[in-house]
This record gives structure tokens, sequence and C-alpha cells, in this order.
């Protein structure tokens, strides 16, 4: 029989502080204000000790990420389901052997945005849906991020691992956390086939520097053993749901990836490497003075006003004009086009019969079809056989006849590469 006991969540923790360098800073006297603004700064940093991963936040603030606004709005209805008291609630269930901590279902959570966001079940899955392909929730027993209306467990991401935290870890660091799960004897850790076809590539990758990622998946397994087992629980699926969302299973949509067209409306400045680095010179500054940056910057400028003007002077034709055009073209060809028309005459290679080149040696026999697709150009006509005899007759009538064969003759010469000559 299954019992459920309410508790607080363990997933509602915070980051791991720092406790040498942080306790000593917070003592620090106010007269040394450079030290303790950098002993402030190092007790905010995640903890990196081996069972930490040592994942890397590259953007400079939170505020420049295009989907900072969702992200935002997200957190705070997951804020509301984190309440105490009126809040999803989250239970540890308990079974003959075993317990499962900080978790809730799927039924509770629609029942709790249903009332709490005044929509009905559809929107409220859906949203639900949404907010657990992002890593705010996740199911325990599944790799795919959806939200089912039954009593399916989730549980609650910790905020260490919330996307507005700008996370883009490496593969070093995937690499280590599945090198980890292959040292623990659990069935819960056992991988998946696709996660075990990513282990095998990127130790074939990272081979030459595999032994080091294997000796800090080893660190990161002692000090997990260390802990308590329900904790290790809640931890090491967290940890599987960040994976869920920064390196997806197939078939799953990556909501990590960068929308260019927010990223153009972001509008961020491009950086402009130093020129040093650029050109590969060794020992030379990796920080350039304020006067070369200037410089650089001023003719980075100026190339950039070259070119719009560059831009300015050439013809640009809108792509609406192209695409009529070149509707009008095979409108306007499609009845010669045999995928489309049946032709007049079968294909004598496929039928075996020799109408059609009889019918190219009868310049009196000309259907109205095919002197029709005369009038498109004179090329069209200079191309079909009958048409340039009948062109030729037409100008030997009004004694231009050398005219058609000068033309001819340069259009051959042209062909093959060749000057004109008389």
């Amino acid at each position: 029989m299954v019992t459920m006991n309410s508790e607080k969540s363990a997933c509602r923790r915070k980051p791991i502080e720092k406790t040498n360098s942080s306790s000593s800073s917070k003592k620090a006297p106010e007269a040394d204000e450079d030290k303790r603004n950098e002993d402030d700064h190092a007790n905010d940093s995640p903890d990196l000790s081996p069972n930490t991963p040592t994942y890397n936040v590259t953007a400079s603030c939170a505020e420049d990420t295009p989907n900072y606004l969702v992200y935002k709005k997200m957190e705070s209805i997951v804020e509301k389901m984190l309440d105490e008291f009126t809040g999803v609630p989250v239970k540890t269930v308990k079974t003959f052997m075993t317990k499962t901590p900080s978790v809730f279902t799927g039924t509770d959570l629609i029942a709790w945005m249903m009332k709490s966001m005044d929509i009905d079940d559809q929107e409220a899955l859906h949203v639900a849906h949404l907010m657990a392909s992002h890593g705010y929730f996740f199911p325990i027993d599944d790799h795919c991020l959806t939200v089912k209306n039954d009593n399916t467990f989730y549980r609650f991401q910790t905020p260490y691992f919330w996307p507005s935290n700008c996370w883009e870890p490496e593969n070093t660091d995937y690499a280590v956390y599945l090198c980890k799960r292959t040292m623990q004897n659990k069935t819960r850790l056992e991988l998946a086939d696709y996660e075990a076809e990513n282990l095998a590539r990127l130790q074939k990758m990272f081979s030459r520097k595999w032994e080091f990622i294997f000796m800090q998946a080893e660190a990161q397994s002692k000090v997990d053993k260390k802990r308590d087992k329900l904790e290790r629980k809640v931890l090491d699926s967290q940890e599987r749901a960040f994976w869920d969302v920064h390196r997806p299973m197939p078939g799953c949509v990556n909501t990590t990836e960068l929308d260019i067209k927010k990223a153009c409306r972001s509008h961020k400045s491009i950086v402009q490497p130093s020129k040093h680095l650029h050109l590969g010179v060794a020992g030379g500054r990796i920080s350039p003075s304020v006067e070369s940056s200037t410089t650089s910057s001023i003719e980075f400028l100026q190339k950039e006003i070259e070119t719009l003007k560059d831009r300015l002077d050439k013809s640009v034709i809108k792509v609406s004009k192209v695409a009529e055009a070149l509707i009008g073209y095979f409108e306007q060809y499609m009845e010669y086009d045999p995928f489309f028309t049946q032709p007049e005459l079968t294909n004598p290679w496929i039928s075996d019969s020799p109408e059609m080149w009889e019918q190219e040696k009868l310049a009196k026999e000309i259907s109205a079809r095919r002197v029709k697709r005369w009038a498109f150009s004179l090329q069209e006509l200079l191309q079909d056989p009958v048409g340039r005899e009948q062109f030729t007759r037409f100008l030997d009538k009004e004694f231009s006849g050398e005219n058609l064969k000068e033309t001819r003759s340069f259009m051959i010469c042209a062909d093959f590469g060749k000057p004109f000559r008389n």
C-alpha cells in the first residue's frame, strides 16, 4: 500500500555555498571595501567541489538574453507552485521497500494550474508541457520532458539549474556526467541507448584527455556516495533533467537553442578580436591598449560605411518581383512541358514511332502550338530548325538573309569562346 507524507521539498534549496572563504569574508571590516566585495563575489559563485559539475556561464548578464522575459514569467509561476501552503502539494511516496522523496503527480499540477490561473485543463496541460520542456519540473522516470494528466510522478528543478542562469555547458562536462553514471551500479542511473552512443562518441573525441575526465568523474562519484540516500536521489534526478534539457534525447525539441530573430533583435555589439590574436603572433598582448582598440573600431566603422555605400549603388530587386517573374516563366512554358501537358506527337524513343522526326522535315505543316512558342523570344525561334528556316525565307524576301547568317555564325563562335571574324 502506498502512503504519502507531506514534507518540505528538497528541490527548494539554494545553491551550495562555500563555508571556508565566504564565512570569513562576511566578517571582514567595512573599511577594506575591495576585499569585502571580492569575497562576496566568491560567496555568490556556485560550489566547484568535485561533486559539482563545472558548468560555464558565458553570458555577461542574464538580462541580455532574448528569452529572459519568458524565463521570468515562467519562474514567477514556479515560485507560486513552490509555496509551502498554497502551492502544489509535494510529498514523499513510501512503498514497502523504498521512498521516493519530493514528488507530485501530474493530476495535482494540472488541478493547481486550473484553480490558480483560471484556465481549462487543455490550456493547463499545454502550459505545463512548455514549462517542463524548459526544465522547471520533470518526470522522475523518463527522459522525455512532458507532462501527463495522470498519477505520473514529477519533481521540481532546483533554481540553481534554471535556464535564466544562462547555462552553456560544454561537451567535457557532459562526458564527466555520463562517465560518472557508469560508475554507479543503480538501475535508475543506467544509460539510455542514445546516451551510450553519446558517451562512445565523446570518448573518441576526447581520447587524449579521457584519463582526466575519468578521474574527475571518479572524484564526483566518491563525494556523491557520502551523501544521504534520499538527497542523492533528488540530486541525481535534477542533474539528469538538466542534461535532458541541454542534450535532449532524439526526437525532442532543444529549447536552449537561440532563435536567430531574437538574437538579431537584441542588437548585441560585435566584439572585434585583438590584432595579435587574429594573426596568431606568439607573445602578443591578449588585452590591447585603449588606443589600438579605438583605432580598430574606427577602421571597422569606416569599412562598414564603405560596404553600405556599395550596397546603395547595386540594383536590388525585391523577392516578390523575382517570384512573380519565375512563376510567370513556368506558367508560360507549362504548355510545352510533357510532365504537365501531353505532347502532340509521341516520343520516338519510347513509342518507336518516327512521326515526330518526319514532322520535323515537313516545313509546310506547322502546328499553331509550335508557332506560338516562337513568339516567346528570338532565341526560341532560332533554336527551332523549322522556325529558323521560315525566318530565313522571310529575310531572303527582304534581302536580309545575310544578316541572319552572320548572327548565327557569331552565336556559334560565342558558344565555343572564339572571337568573331568576318
